[in-house]
């Protein structure tokens, strides 16, 4: 069978692990282009992984031996460049956040529709492997009636971080701690248990940072079966801590700690499986396996071959980025 051609548009920080997971899935995938308007970056990276380079964007989109398009580019033209793939007939793949405001994120999810064409974001905590076992317990109700949950970001980013152009604004980024580092845990919180409502929240830039957006973020909320939950993230806990996931049921309870699970049950039962790697919490922010990338591109590819919504769909993206919207909201 002929591997289904791909582009990259975009090549940051944020397109390594992408790199490395096409890398593991070349007996799947056939990289068609590396493509940046930079020709440094397209430099840097053709340096590094044997893929096609090219400064010409365009003509990486419109190639007809590429198939879909992975869009790694920052958030502000997440929009611009999907409606150009889409438009050219390809399936695409988006970095986190699906885009800067949930309207440009409703106008690409229904681009994207109109197009018939596949639509993922790279949301990579739902498939880590203890995301996928606890998902699981509590698909089985194992932790009977969820009656609490909260989840905290305790990460960190060195000044120098939001000194880099376009960091931490709203122009480029759309937001700040919420939308660019804790929209995983956020995303993964919400898929295990819903988030049905904002009580109340706050947000704040503290003073360990010179930065347009929040740096710490906190909330009430109400889960998907009207229980009890908090919100908390941050970018200025020092030196930055695994994010955290905790559930509460009439059964018993679940903390998912970065890629690690314990779940201890009323009955006596334990529950534990390691996490796999670092999780880019503190200011290494490449600090993680990409194990997790991999997964998604591969659930990507099965989609578009098979004609359905990868699991995490623009719709899926969009819930998320919903409740970030009402927990700032909220907080003004």
């Amino acid at each position: 069978m002929s591997r289904p051609g791909i582009a990259l548009v975009g090549l940051g920080p944020g397109a390594l692990p992408h790199a490395k997971s096409l890398l593991d899935l070349a007996d799947r995938v056939d990289v068609r282009w590396a493509a940046s308007r930079s020709r440094d970056k397209v430099s840097a990276f053709t340096s590094r992984f044997p893929f096609p380079g090219t400064t010409d964007v365009a003509a990486a989109i419109s190639d007809p031996t590429v198939e879909a398009v992975l869009v790694l580019t920052p958030p502000a033209a997440h929009l611009a460049v999907a409606e150009r793939c889409f438009a050219a007939g390809k399936h695409v793949l988006v970095e986190k956040p699906l885009e800067l405001t949930v309207a440009a994120g409703e106008r690409l999810v229904a681009t994207g529709r109109a197009a018939g064409r596949r639509l993922g974001v790279m949301l990579q905590h739902r498939f880590r492997p203890a995301s996928l076992r606890l998902g699981e317990r509590l698909g089985e109700g194992a932790l009977g009636q969820i009656v609490a949950g909260s989840m905290i970001v305790p990460w960190w980013r060195p000044q120098s971080y939001y000194d880099e152009p376009g960091r931490g604004t709203v122009a480029r980024d759309g937001g700040g701690v919420l939308l660019t580092q804790a929209i995983h845990t956020l995303d993964l919180f919400r898929s295990l248990v819903g988030i049905s409502a904002v009580e109340a929240a706050q947000a704040a830039t503290t003073a360990l940072h010179r930065m347009e957006t929040e740096d710490y973020v906190s909330a009430l909320v109400r889960l998907g079966n009207g229980a009890p939950g908090t919100v908390t993230a941050t970018t200025a806990f020092l030196p930055g801590h695994p994010e955290r996931i905790e559930i509460m049921g009439t059964l018993g309870s679940a903390s998912l700690v970065g890629g690690g699970l314990q779940i201890a049950y009323l009955d006596g039962r334990r529950e534990t499986m390691e996490a796999e790697g670092a999780t880019g919490s503190g200011a290494n922010i490449m600090d993680f396996p990409h194990d997790a990338h991999r997964a998604v591109i591969a659930d990507f590819l099965d989609a578009c071959r098979d004609g359905r919504d990868p699991t995490i769909s623009g719709e899926e993206a969009l819930a998320s980025q919903r409740v970030v919207d009402a927990i700032l909201n909220a907080a003004r």
